[in-house]
């Protein structure tokens, strides 16, 4: 596995009625300059930020924070009673890392939490973006279909065997470094053929292996949170979110697919769909730059 920089800074933050929860951040760039949030997918953490975002943000001077979900990482696990309660623990974050407005970047699994923190800090989000993101599987605004569609019907199991099983897999992350960079390449084997050629590429297959170690291997709650949430009301409306969504789908997704993307743009009020051709779940990080673009454009 090559070298890959570490955060310029790193660490977490009290969060919860009494502060006796953690949220853990990773951040990179300038200080100075427009914050933008990643959310990473799920599974992963807070290092889920491909080397290219991370380079730009130096030297385009704006500020990249990623953040852990309760659960993984530097987080307390917690299990929240929907989607729009990790809202109230980003507020927290974001007072406490001195940042005012912000854009935010949700990647698959990470998609229902931006549109949260966008639809309920409507008066401090700037921009947001969406790449794969997922689409509710219950209630009226559903759409039955790919990976959450099984989780749909596997919730009662996960519910029984999620915790035990996180613990069983950051048991094994903690000691999987020397076998962790051929099971990414088995991985790819079964994997479509633009996310083959994604986690080819040396530095992306790094960055994935950091935040599968610094993350996964402390606890790995957080996924098995994420399904149970995915499958339940989300506590807010898809069609109530006003704020500018920008939303980014490969039109061969694997995952999430691609009409699950179609769907989630049509229930929103103001949102553009960018079609990726030929791309499936993991490629799109190849847009990473066009992405934070079009997202700072709305700071000018």
């Amino acid at each position: 596995m090559i070298p890959i920089d570490r955060p310029k800074l790193e660490g977490s933050i009290a969060v919860g009625d009494k502060r006796r929860r953690r949220i853990g951040f990773s951040e990179f760039g300038s200080p100075d300059g427009p914050t933008i949030v990643w959310l990473h997918g799920t599974p992963g953490a807070r290092r889920q930020i491909p080397t290219e975002a991370r380079e730009y943000a130096e030297t385009r001077g704006f500020r990249l924070i990623g953040l852990d979900r309760p659960g993984v990482g530097s987080s307390t696990a917690h299990s929240y009673d929907s989607i729009s309660d990790f809202a109230h623990d980003f507020q927290t974050v974001l007072n406490t890392l001195g940042v005012d407005q912000f854009s935010v970047i949700g990647l698959s699994g990470g998609g229902p939490y931006s549109l949260a923190v966008s639809h309920v800090l409507a008066d401090r989000v700037v921009s947001t973006g969406i790449v794969g993101g997922v689409a509710p599987v219950n209630g009226p605004e559903a759409i039955d279909g790919g990976a959450m569609g099984f989780a749909k019907h596997a919730v009662g199991l996960i519910d029984v065997a999620g915790k035990p099983i996180g613990k069983a897999l950051s048991t094994a992350l903690s000691v999987a470094r020397p076998i962790a960079d051929p099971a990414i390449g088995v991985y790819a084997r079964f994997s479509p053929e633009a996310d083959r050629e994604l986690l080819a590429r040396p530095e992306f297959r790094a960055m994935f292996l950091d935040d599968l170690l610094h993350g996964g291997s402390r606890r790995m709650d957080a996924p098995f949170a994420d399904l149970q949430l995915f499958v339940r009301d989300w506590g807010f409306r898809v069609g109530d979110v006003q704020a500018k969504i920008n939303w980014w789908h490969g039109d061969a997704d694997n995952i999430v697919p691609y009409e699950h993307g179609v769907h989630m743009v049509s229930l929103l009020p103001d949102a553009t769909l960018h079609t990726l051709p030929g791309q499936s779940h993991l490629s799109g990080l190849n847009w990473s730059l066009e992405i934070i673009d079009t997202l700072l454009d709305a700071w000018d």
